[in-house]
């Protein structure tokens, strides 16, 4: 079997990737008017989401990731959800030093909306609970239930950026995280649809 390579349609997605994210950061730029800290709480936490956006967008597609980009899905989808775990991780920690304070890690439950507005805190958190799961598989036996709460913590990301996220007051911010979101929808339902699909196969046999 010949090595395989980036096909012109793996190089034209990772330039886009590459557009989108000097985008943000451009979008971003203007935020160092209120100080470098602040400037990096707010692009650690949209890079963040983008990579582990990306990450889940790629799940349904094991062997066209492979084919498009000459390397095997597990590589390429390690990448992004390592980059994004740092990054989304970097969000709070430089909130918190930036407002003295550790409880932006605990999440509101003084009312509802609270506990909506500071989403990104229990996001964090299922996040992690994620990754223990990833790097235990072989002890925990529903591993793959665990780790897919990866798209219950997009959500709770994406609805914590709209309600307090002063970013998404840029409209471009606005269009590129919400398509992103619904990829991570479109995502969520093929992955599924495979797994009922090869559950409905191993029954015929």
């Amino acid at each position: 079997m010949g090595v395989q390579k980036l096909t012109k349609k793996g190089l034209v997605i990772l330039i886009l990737i590459g557009i989108i994210f000097i985008t943000v950061l451009i979008i971003q730029s203007v935020f160092f008017t209120y100080g470098a800290l602040n400037f990096f709480i707010r692009l650690s936490g949209l890079w963040g989401y983008f990579c582990l956006a990306i990450a889940a967008m790629m799940s349904p597609f094991l062997k066209e990731i492979n084919q498009i980009f000459g390397k095997p899905f597990i590589k390429l989808h390690h990448v992004f959800a390592f980059s994004g775990l740092c990054l989304i991780t970097f969000h709070p920690v430089f909130f918190a030093i930036y407002s003295k304070t550790s409880t932006v890690f605990i999440p509101g439950f003084s009312s509802w909306y609270d506990f909506w507005l500071f989403a990104g805190r229990p996001a964090l958190i299922i996040l992690y609970i994620a990754l223990v799961a990833i790097l235990f598989r072989r002890k925990i036996r529903p591993w793959r239930i665990i780790h897919a709460l990866m798209y219950l913590m997009l959500l709770f990301g994406f609805i914590h950026a709209i309600l307090i996220g002063t970013d998404f007051a840029a409209k471009a911010i606005i269009v590129i995280f919400s398509v992103m979101f619904a990829g991570v929808v479109f995502s969520f339902a093929a992955k599924r649809l495979q797994l009922y699909k090869n559950k409905v196969k191993k029954k015929s046999y």
